[in-house]
């Protein structure tokens, strides 16, 4: 995921979404109240446990939007593993269910494809 940003600091992680390929590849509609993967090409460094409460400061530039959601860390992917390294975040209610449903309102359509993702 080169083209995306992400910083981690004190629980807080911004994920930048430069177009709706990567919202795609990145979104976890499996999850209850939804999710992202979030890559983390620029920090190795940071260490994000399971369970982790996080706030995730959204900005999906193709929409110029930003959003800010809590969320849990609900899966954490090593580096040298078969998927990108990074960590899924889980959506807290009750925000979740809004951003769950403006992601998958910008994805209509696109979230019964077979493309794959980052996730599962």
């Amino acid at each position: 995921m080169s083209d995306t940003s992400i910083a981690g600091q004190s629980g807080i992680v911004r994920f930048d979404v430069p177009s709706n390929r990567v919202l795609y590849e990145a979104y976890m509609p499996f999850i209850r109240n939804g999710g992202l993967f979030v890559g983390q090409p620029h920090l190795l460094d940071k260490h994000f446990d399971l369970g982790a409460e996080v706030f995730l400061l959204l900005h999906l530039k193709e929409q110029d939007e930003r959003v800010t959601v809590a969320g849990r860390v609900v899966w954490v992917s090593l580096p040298g593993t078969q998927r990108p390294p990074g960590i899924g975040v889980q959506f807290a209610e009750p925000d979740g269910v809004r951003i769950q449903q403006r992601i998958e309102t910008l994805l209509a359509g696109q979230l019964e494809s077979e493309r794959p993702t980052h996730t599962l």
